[in-house]
C-alpha cells in the first residue's frame, strides 16, 4: 500500500483519549464480481489493526472483508497523557502493512 494510507487524530479530554483513524485501503471480500469481465475481484482487506501508546497495547482489532472501503475507526481508553505518542498499525491478508503515529494533544 502507499505511504501515508492513515490520518489519525488523538486527543486528551477529561482524562480520556478519543483516537480517530482514518485509513485508505480497497478492502475487497473476494466476493464482488468485475462487471467487465465478470471475474471474482480477488480478496485484499485489513486483517489486524493494533493501537499502542508507548509501546503498550491499547486495542487490537481482527478484521475480514466484511469492513467497508476505507474504513474508520474511533475508540476511546484511559491511562495515557498529552504529549504520549499514539502507534496505529495494520496489516491485510496480503502480507502488506502501515504505519502512523501521532502525539496525543
Amino acid at each position: 500500500m502507499a505511504n501515508n494510507s492513515i490520518k489519525i487524530r488523538a486527543q486528551l479530554k477529561d482524562n480520556e483519549i478519543t483516537v480517530k483513524a482514518l485509513m485508505t485501503h480497497p478492502m475487497e471480500s473476494g466476493t464482488r464480481k468485475d462487471s467487465k469481465t465478470g471475474e471474482l475481484v480477488p480478496a485484499h482487506y485489513i486483517q489486524e489493526v493494533k493501537c499502542e501508546v508507548a509501546g503498550k497495547n491499547v486495542m487490537t482489532a481482527y478484521w475480514n472483508g466484511g469492513v467497508s472501503k476505507n474504513p474508520y475507526l474511533s475508540f476511546k481508553f484511559a491511562g495515557a497523557n498529552k504529549g504520549d505518542m499514539f502507534k496505529l498499525t495494520w496489516v491485510d491478508n496480503k502480507g502488506e502493512s502501515d504505519s502512523e503515529e501521532a502525539t496525543i494533544s
